[in-house]
Formats: structure tokens, sequence, C-alpha cells
């Protein structure tokens, strides 16, 4: 049984075998397929926990979003997150996000007790709390000179001395010798 297992699976889930992937929620970037489905899984992973998550519910940040400037197409996913991880908190849960490296949020709600977790893993994949600094870097950015799209994922305390002279296929030249973009280049954010 890993630390992980410990932290989202009720006894009763262990006891039975239950994997920690049957109670992950996976999430594409752009959001829920249906308005409510994050805030019902957060809420059954809090009551399965033991807590009565009255409070769990996504619908005041979609009523923000509707108030202020709209949101870009994946603001509200993030707005969501940020949300329900505050909620979370005053239930001794954390909400945790597992690093696939895709563009979809992978998900679960860990009882904690208030501590952050750390060193976890699922998978071979780490495991953070929502909101914690990454340990890998995503660096993406079009060729000023082809158009084509290019994406790294790398550690990030190594991010600037992998990027060094580094170079586009149509010969393009994108990072100076420090690892730091061309003027030329725009990285995405």
């Amino acid at each position: 049984m890993t630390e992980l297992e410990e932290l989202v699976l009720t006894p009763g889930e262990r006891a039975r075998g239950v994997d920690a992937d049957s109670v992950v929620f996976s999430m594409d970037w752009t959001g829920e397929e249906s308005p409510g489905e994050l805030a019902s899984f957060v809420a059954d992973r809090v009551r399965s926990l033991g807590a009565d998550p009255a409070d769990v519910d996504t619908s005041a940040v979609h009523g923000a979003a509707e108030d202020g400037p709209a949101p870009e197409r994946g603001d509200l996913p993030v707005r969501q997150l940020d949300h329900l991880s505050g909620v979370l908190a005053r239930f001794g849960c954390t909400l945790l996000v597992r690093d696939t490296g895709t563009d979809t949020y992978e998900l679960l709600v860990a009882l904690t007790g208030g501590r952050e977790p750390a060193g976890l893993t699922h998978h071979g994949l780490p495991v953070r709390a929502w909101g914690s600094p990454s340990d890998t870097a995503l660096i993406s950015l079009d060729c000023p000179n082809c158009g084509d799209m290019l994406v790294w994922e790398l550690p990030t305390a190594e991010a600037d001395r992998a990027l060094a002279g580094e170079c586009c296929d149509c010969g393009a030249a994108l990072f100076d010798a420090a690892g730091r973009p061309l003027p030329e280049v725009t990285l995405h954010d």
C-alpha cells in the first residue's frame, strides 16, 4: 500500500482492494463535460472520507465568471480547482493533481489533516497538491520562422540548461547559450 492510497482511499475501500485509479476524476483542460460533475465528485469523496461537504459547490465560481470579465478558454477549470482547493482545506482534505504531462487534469481528494503531502507518486507519475509548484516545466512556442509548434516538458531545475542553443527543425535559432528565448521567440503562457 502506498502513502497515496492511504490518503485517498477509505479504510473500507483499502480493505476491499479498491485501486486509487477508481477515485480519480479526469477533466480536460477546457473544463467539465457537464456542469457540476467536478463538485459532485469532490463532494462524494469528502463524504466517503467522513466529512459533510455541504458547501462543496462550484456554482460560486460560475457566477463570478459571469459577473467579471469573460474567462478565456481553460480559465474556468482553474478557477473551479482553486475554489475547491480552499473548500477542501476546511475539511482537512487536499485536492491533488497527478502530473501526467498531458492537458488533462487527473484529480484526487486526499484526507491530509491540513498538511501538504510531498513526494507522492501514482503509477510512476508525480502527484502534488493543487496549486503547489510542479517539478516539471512545460515550455511551448511557435517557431518564428516556419510556424511549427514546439513543446518541451523538462525538469524545472534543468529547463534553461536543456534549452541552451536549441533550434527548430527548420534551422531557426530559438534560445541563446544561456537558455533564454531569443527576442523574436514568444513562449506560450
